[in-house]
């Protein structure tokens, strides 16, 4: 009966023993994916209109780098706490210039299919530019970029003289170009403030893509 009842208890601590263990690979695995490789978010707001909607729930992938037209997640560095949704624009090294509704990188046009929307068209017929002009040597004469880089002339002092998106950094915009708040405003993005590059758009169910 002893030897019974030791084999029981025995056979009940392993099984506990193998449960908590296996239940805390799990929570590893998962605590792992999450904050490691993958970033769940929501967005917020109107500035990747109409590529992404208020509300829209997405994934980005955190281990990759981002490439030009990427749509990413990233650290807001005007509002601490705060993450914003843009594309890249201009990579490190490149030059940007917005003319008459055309974006100019390192002086050859691009395309921009994604802004080919209702807001484009409005924007037109009220007699406006859909994207106001811009080169870098511009707003680093501007006054957003000199409050922002107040305490960084040297940096500010090459773009104006390059006219480049300085090495290590990003320059990222909103597709709802003209109520956006991005690198026009706030300056360029550094590279480890890119949290991830949007991968997927799983909510609403009915506008579920890849990207």
């Amino acid at each position: 009966m002893k030897k019974n009842k030791e084999k029981k208890e025995e056979t009940l601590l392993h099984f506990w023993v193998t449960t908590i263990i296996s239940a805390l690979v799990v929570f590893l695995a998962v605590w792992g994916i999450k904050s490691l490789l993958i970033a769940n978010d929501k967005v917020s707001g109107p500035s990747m209109q109409p590529t992404f909607e208020d509300k829209d729930r997405i994934i980005a992938i955190r281990t990759i780098d981002a490439k030009r037209n990427d749509v990413v997640i990233l650290n807001a560095p005007d509002q601490p706490g705060a993450q914003y949704i843009k594309r890249v624009i201009g990579m490190p090294g490149d030059t940007v210039e917005s003319k008459n509704d055309k974006m100019y990188i390192n002086g050859k046009k691009i395309s921009e299919s994604y802004l080919d929307n209702k807001y484009k068209e409005q924007s037109h017929a009220e007699g406006y530019t859909y994207t106001t002009n811009f080169s870098l040597s511009s707003l680093a004469e501007g006054s957003y970029y000199k409050s922002i880089y107040a305490d960084n002339k040297k940096l500010l002092n090459k773009v104006k003289k390059t006219g480049k998106v300085p090495s290590g950094y990003y320059f990222v915009m909103g597709d709802h170009r003209n109520v956006s708040k991005d690198s026009r405003m706030i300056g360029f993005i550094k590279k480890d403030e890119i949290v991830g590059v949007v991968k997927w758009r799983y909510w609403p169910l009915n506008e579920m893509k890849t990207f």
